[in-house]
């Protein structure tokens, strides 16, 4: 209920509006995308608290050192050691499993501009759960923020991935300048490098 109220207000007086397609209705793996800025978690997390949406996020580690752990945790965040990437999926492959229901926000581009590929652990997460993937989204051209469509993905990364591509394509982020193609690297192992 505090939650709600608190984005409630900050979309109040935010310059930014919520632009949505219905909230998923299921576990899903929210995708947070341009991640360009330290401002996208806080966009997030107002989306999802004013759509009533449970969620958990992964995190560096070391955003969760000190006096910042107990409050991260309660804002709903999971550490990741990024020396051990695969045991992350795992770990949360497993919760799912366990029974536990929640939206897993992930920002697979990574630290914010410079990569070239997106990290492929949204994807992993959400064939090996059979959880659907939520698209959300900052595009500072237009000031909006929210959710796009959610759909399961089919197993066909190239198309899967020309799927998400196609609805990024006019999303800009916070800063434009350090966004991110979507692309994951499988893509160009299943062509040849082409």
């Amino acid at each position: 209920m505090l939650k709600r109220l608190i984005a409630r207000l900050y979309w109040a007086l935010s310059r930014w509006t919520l632009v949505s397609e219905a909230a998923p209705t299921r576990p899903t793996v929210l995708i947070g995308a341009p991640h360009t800025s330290n401002w996208d978690f806080v966009l997030m997390l107002a989306i999802a608290w004013r759509l009533g949406i449970d969620v958990h996020w992964l995190g560096k580690k070391s955003l969760f050192h000190g006096w910042r752990g107990p409050i991260m945790r309660r804002l709903g965040g999971i550490p990741v050691d990024r020396a051990d990437p695969a045991r992350v999926v795992s770990d949360v492959v497993a919760q799912v499993n366990d029974g536990s229901v929640f939206g897993l926000v992930v920002t697979p581009d990574g630290t914010r501009g410079g990569n070239e590929y997106w990290k492929s652990g949204f994807y992993r997460i959400a064939r090996e759960t059979g959880m659907p993937v939520t698209l959300g989204f900052v595009d500072r051209t237009s000031m909006t923020s929210g959710l796009g469509p959610t759909f399961d993905l089919t197993g066909d990364v190239g198309a899967d991935m020309d799927r998400i591509r196609a609805f990024y394509a006019d999303k800009a982020g916070v800063r434009p300048e350090r966004r991110t193609e979507p692309r994951l690297r499988e893509e160009d192992a299943a062509t040849g490098g082409i």
